[in-house]
């Protein structure tokens, strides 16, 4: 099965991680990657591995980024990946062990988050479907990042992805900032009855940093991960005291 994947990745200022990333797509003869201009030692990095294969498109969404991505693809099955995700060992031995002859179309991956390398118990984070036919999917827009859709049938992989983001707190700050400028676009102009109810919660605005606090540290166990669940608690719960922030003032200034 591994012959006929391709592993996919979006790239813009990921020196810190990268390399992490390749070291575990060696087993692939060709990696695609679109980078959107980096200016740190992303290129560099990118460069030294002989199956990258770079293309270079200045970046406006997400969703058209990762649809160009998926245009350079020549494989049957495309593996998509963030910059930061790590494919641990159990998964490449299960996709490789994958029948030539499936029924399924995608497969979803689940995630084991690492605070400076350390895998925390639980997160927030769903599962993703990442390994698809590339004739059956495209990318859709969804709030600030993008939402994958699969025409056929899907299954669940058993094994992890570790997201492991060691970019400086000032690069995910900025990057924080960015996504929910643009989530808070996405909750004011849709209707409640259209929102899931985790939406509707972070609309409220006071309730969802509350909320985000305990689900970390009690229902995810990230209290039992020392330090490291108090930070990822503490990520999370700034981020949604940014989205509140943004959605306060959006609706002040319409005022």
């Amino acid at each position: 099965m591994l012959e006929n994947v391709t592993p996919l990745i979006l790239t813009y200022n990921e020196a810190a991680n990268i390399q992490r990333t390749l070291q575990h797509l060696t087993w692939t003869k060709r990696i695609v990657v679109v980078d959107s201009y980096s200016t740190d030692e992303t290129l560099e990095i990118l460069v030294s591995y002989p199956q990258v294969q770079l293309f270079k498109r200045k970046f406006d969404n997400h969703t058209a980024q990762w649809n160009y991505g998926l245009q350079q693809i020549t494989s049957e099955w495309v593996l998509s990946l963030d910059a930061d995700y790590i494919i641990s060992d159990e998964l490449i031995t299960e996709i490789k062990e994958l029948p030539q002859e499936l029924q399924i179309d995608g497969f979803f991956a689940r995630f084991k988050y690492c605070i400076f390398g350390k895998p925390l118990r639980g997160t927030t984070l769903p599962p993703r479907q990442v390994l698809f036919r590339k004739d059956k999917s495209i990318y859709l827009d969804d709030g600030h990042t993008q939402l994958l859709q699969v025409k056929g049938k899907s299954a669940v992989l058993s094994g992890y992805i570790y997201h492991d983001d060691r970019k400086p707190l000032n690069r995910w700050l900025w990057a924080q900032n960015r996504y929910m400028v643009i989530e808070t676009q996405k909750l004011l102009k849709t209707s409640d009855s259209e929102l899931s109810l985790v939406d509707r919660i972070r609309k409220q605005k006071i309730l969802a940093p509350i909320i985000i606090l305990v689900y970390c540290l009690v229902i995810k166990g990230g209290i039992l991960d020392g330090w490291h669940g108090l930070y990822y608690a503490f990520q999370r719960v700034l981020a949604e005291i940014l989205l509140s922030i943004h959605l306060i003032e959006a609706e002040k200034l319409k005022t």
